[in-house]
């Protein structure tokens, strides 16, 4: 009996500090940092720092934002990427909270903005959402913010061309307990370039869904950048991310840097939270990656 109790104050204890960790990953943010080099990079005058943000669906950090501002204000930043679900796809949910933020951005350095499916199924069913994607764009769009839906913008940064591109593939390839046939093709035809990868400049692709991360690479993305996983909910040391959205058990990719020969993939743990409400060593992140000039 002592034996008993002795174990039930133990699992107790554990679900106290499980339940105090859960609410102070859901109320705070961190800043990961991440070196990016590549032969393509050769003749950079000097390195280029992008922030990457991914997922926040309407969370805000202090008011207004104001923590999560400072901290891309202080980042540095050449260049501020979105990788889509800033807000939330759902009926009646304003998207005010994200459309504050994301209105300051420009005034601290050149925002690129690739949808997330939760953009992505406010722009595809109007019947439900209205024109409420087309009110967000538009505000964005004012402000400075430059969406790129399935678009390439070509930039020079310290000397170099950088073309960023951003994917949108259809709300179909979200699906639960499935994963559409995506190949280097459908990103080739959804993003209309055909030219030989290993020529022209370094290539960023914005892609929401790491599901189809061999696809992106056999595009040609020199750096793959995504989010969508919320960093897998529960992390394991060693192992990752436990669970998608689409319900598969342990991604190969869902929240850190991976190398794959020439190539870097990034895949945010995102900023916030939307149905499970739930984050265990998983704290989210804001993405700071430099771009090294290599010699």
């Amino acid at each position: 009996m002592e034996l008993l109790v002795i174990f039930l104050i133990i699992i107790l204890i554990v679900v106290i500090a499980a339940a105090v960790e859960i609410h102070r990953e859901l109320h705070h943010f961190c800043v990961t940092e991440y070196n990016v080099s590549c032969q393509k990079l050769t003749g950079l005058r000097d390195d280029v720092t992008l922030v990457f943000l991914s997922d926040l669906h309407n969370c805000t950090y202090g008011r207004d934002n104001a923590a999560l501002l400072q901290a891309v204000r202080n980042a540095g930043a050449d260049l501020i990427l979105i990788g889509g679900d800033m807000l939330v796809g759902k009926e009646d949910t304003d998207f005010q909270p994200a459309l504050d933020l994301v209105k300051q951005l420009p005034q601290i350095a050149p925002v690129y903005y690739a949808l997330g499916n939760h953009e992505g199924r406010m722009k595809e069913d109007p019947e439900d959402y209205g024109h409420a994607y087309e009110h967000f764009k538009a505000a964005a769009e004012e402000a400075g913010v430059h969406f790129l839906e399935n678009e390439t913008a070509r930039i020079n940064c310290r000397g170099k061309d950088i073309d960023i591109s951003g994917l949108e593939l259809p709300v179909r390839t979200y699906r639960k307990f499935r994963k559409a046939a995506v190949i280097p093709e459908t990103v080739a035809d959804c993003l209309r370039r055909q030219e030989n990868p290993a020529r022209g400049p370094f290539r960023i692709l914005l892609a929401h869904n790491p599901a189809y991360m061999d696809a992106y690479l056999g595009w040609g993305a020199d750096l793959v950048l995504s989010g969508h996983l919320h960093g897998g909910l529960v992390r394991i040391p060693g192992l990752g991310g436990i669970v998608t959205p689409q319900g598969f058990l342990f991604p190969k990719y869902s929240g850190e840097m991976t190398r794959e020969g020439d190539r870097t993939v990034i895949v945010s743990r995102g900023l916030g939270t939307h149905t499970l409400n739930i984050r265990l060593f998983n704290m989210p992140e804001l993405i700071v990656i430099r771009l090294k000039k290599t010699l």
